[in-house]
């Protein structure tokens, strides 16, 4: 598997024709694998935007579709979820990659255009607190802490370690994170803030997890935070700080194990498609979102994230099945809510 420094790059996959395409899957079980799909006469595009942290899943899910159908080409980019809301909400994109749900002026640009929607949660992910290897005074950070870094209050104010935690050293805390436009930032200032996007703005923002990833590994007093899967695949440049609980005792890493049994609060998070109801009518992106659900789970496990449950699996089969369409949010932000609860209710447009 490529590296994710090299799959960030806007991914332009160009396909060979061949002489037929698609039909539906099987619904989804563990032990069904979906047939090739027929061939079209003509070769198609499914264009795809949207979150950096979804990419890497949406990456490697087309590159399997393709090669049983290498018909299809795609066009995956990286704007963010905000960005990629954007172009999804202008009819611009088929499929739109998010790491937090669709917002509410998300949702009125979207029926302005007449552009109707599925959303689909694919797999969970654990937001990561990052700091430097090299870092011995930081293994473990309250929210209260985390808070008195981000907080906008905390602009030109908090600027040393020592500010924060007296036990810390009084050296500079050099922090960088995801940027305005990303789900990941928005569901973290939701989750330490109390608000999405309230924070200080006094620091290096990028939309690339691995641009986050040098940063930090790079400066002994840097602190960002960034998806599961970066931080995975670089954990011996970073080092993760576990998150102590509202307890006050428990301090708890992410993990497939944390965020399945629920531990990992509050930076455990849902990831989701939102796909175009008048896109889903062509068969290759009808086919497409059907190997996309049947194959979820081993593809989350492949670049380590943390798929659902095979009955929540099952469940986000059977309402992209019926064409439930709509958000289950409302159009506001939740932490905390579980997928199964999410999948029951009745979606809004």
């Amino acid at each position: 598997m490529k590296s994710l420094t090299q799959k960030k790059r806007i991914a332009t996959l160009s396909m060979l024709m061949l002489a037929g395409f698609i039909s539906l899957y099987p619904a989804f079980t563990r032990a069904q694998t979906p047939t090739p799909v027929q061939a079209a006469a003509a070769p198609s595009t499914i264009k795809i935007d949207g979150s950096s942290t979804v990419f890497p899943i949406t990456e490697a899910m087309s590159e399997s579709f393709h090669e049983k159908n290498s018909a299809v080409k795609f066009t995956i980019g990286i704007a963010g979820t905000g960005g990629g809301f954007k172009k999804f909400c202008k009819g611009e994109t088929d499929i739109s990659d998010a790491s937090r749900p669709i917002l509410k002026k998300e949702m009125v640009e979207c029926a302005k255009n007449g552009v109707y929607y599925m959303e689909l949660p694919v797999a969970f992910d654990a937001i990561t607190v990052v700091i430097n290897p090299k870092n011995k005074f930081l293994s473990k950070i309250t929210l209260e802490e985390l808070k008195k870094i981000w907080e906008p209050a905390a602009q030109g104010v908090i600027t040393t370690w020592d500010q924060v935690n007296p036990a810390w050293p009084k050296a500079p805390i050099k922090l960088i994170g995801p940027g305005a436009d990303s789900g990941t930032f928005d569901y973290f200032t939701e989750a330490i803030n109390g608000k999405a996007k309230l924070s200080r703005t006094d620091f290096t923002t990028s939309e690339d997890d691995n641009v986050i990833v040098q940063a930090v590994s790079r400066d002994v007093n840097a602190l960002g935070y960034l998806g599961f899967a970066y931080y995975s695949e670089n954990s011996k440049k970073l080092k993760a700080a576990a998150i102590v609980q509202k307890d006050g005792k428990t301090a708890v890493l992410p993990s497939v194990k944390t965020v399945i049994d629920a531990s990992y609060k509050p930076l455990a998070r849902p990831l989701f498609i939102y796909v175009n109801v008048k896109a889903d009518e062509r068969p290759e992106v009808r086919a497409f979102v059907d190997y996309y659900l049947n194959h979820a789970d081993a593809i989350a496990k492949q670049v380590k994230y943390i798929p659902l449950s095979m009955k929540d699996y099952r469940h986000t089969m059977v309402n992209y099945k019926i064409k439930k369409t709509g958000t289950a949010f409302g159009g506001e932000a939740e932490v905390g809510v579980t997928i199964e609860e999410l999948l029951k209710r009745e979606p809004k447009n």
